[in-house]
């Protein structure tokens, strides 16, 4: 059964620590495909104003432009009033009948997750992964016991040959440190209007010069 990940988020910018997550998973979960899903805006984060769709969409576009695995999609940005990763989730499953899906959230949004719309639901939709950044300490206390029970840690451990073992059926939520890479979106924001030239290193070539050209974080 063909495998494909799903990864939503801002990527305001998507910076190379977006980029190993997708490389890196691809390998770990034998991925045929790795898709970006940029939101139009995120719903639980009401109080944040991202940097336009449509920047944000080419950003991505132009970071993946050489990676045939990794796909970028407009299917929240056609949708804006559908933004809830419950509904996103429903339509994979129902279009994708073929496919094991994987939805992929970072650390913050897991910690984040039960103030997202049907949180529960969304995690029994589809296959969770998780991916863990150093220095943060993720926590499981705030799911119910339900859900702790479908987790995998799958940190420090020899992942490929594991994985291809116990993949299964069974819908599971998989804890990864795959990526050992500390980017942040918000610090390079943060750099660039401060005129720091440090933030692009963290980013791909093409972007940063999208970024430059547009005066986009000025």
């Amino acid at each position: 059964m063909k495998r494909i990940a799903f990864y939503g988020g801002s990527f305001d910018p998507p910076h190379n620590g977006h980029l190993q997550i997708a490389e890196k998973l691809t390998e770990l979960f034998a991925l045929g495909r790795f898709v970006f899903v940029p939101a139009f805006r995120a719903p639980h984060k009401k109080n944040k104003n991202p940097t336009s769709a449509y920047h944000r969409y080419a950003m991505l576009c132009l970071a993946t432009s050489d990676e045939p695995k990794i796909r970028v999609s407009t299917m929240e940005l056609d949708v804006p009033e559908r933004p809830y990763t419950v509904e996103t989730l429903t339509r994979l499953k129902n279009e994708l009948t073929e496919t094991q899906i994987f939805f992929v959230m970072g650390a913050d949004s897991w910690d984040e997750i039960t103030t997202w719309r049907e949180w529960e639901t969304v995690l029994t939709l589809v296959n969770i992964i998780v991916i863990t950044r150093p220095g943060y300490e993720i926590e499981f206390s705030h799911v119910t016991p339900e859900i702790r029970q479908r987790i995998l840690d799958l940190r420090n451990s020899s992942q490929n040959e594991e994985f291809l073992q116990f993949a299964g059926d069974d819908l599971r939520i998989y804890i990864t440190d795959a990526v050992n890479l500390d980017v942040s979106a918000s610090k390079i924001r943060q750099q660039i209007r401060a005129s720091e030239r440090i933030w692009r290193k963290f980013v791909p070539q093409t972007v940063a010069k999208y970024i430059e050209k547009y005066e986009i974080y000025i």
